[in-house]
């Protein structure tokens, strides 16, 4: 499935519509980003610019947040990768 969603550069081209789709494609998206690592919503954004093609990186660190893959301070300036043991299905 990752593949109908990836260029040849292995960049993603659109965020699925299908739940299960779009899941697999920000699992994908956040394996960029380290565990042991804070990282800046600037970070964030550069870091997910260089992995798609559609110029939204708003959209998919919002989706990262909201699915649980990633997690940001009250404030929206620090953000970093929930561990993958502590993701629950009912998270996401």
């Amino acid at each position: 499935m990752l593949k109908n969603y990836l260029n040849k550069q292995g960049k993603v081209i659109k965020l699925p519509k299908k739940l299960k789709d779009k899941i697999e494609i920000l699992g994908f998206l956040s394996d960029e980003f380290d565990e042991n690592t804070i990282y800046t919503e600037q970070k964030v954004n550069d870091l997910l610019n260089n992995k798609h093609t559609f110029n939204d990186s708003c959209i998919i660190r919002r989706e990262l947040v909201e699915r649980n893959f990633l997690g940001r301070s009250e404030d929206c300036k620090k953000y970093w990768k929930i561990k993958k043991k502590e993701i629950r299905d009912e998270d996401i």
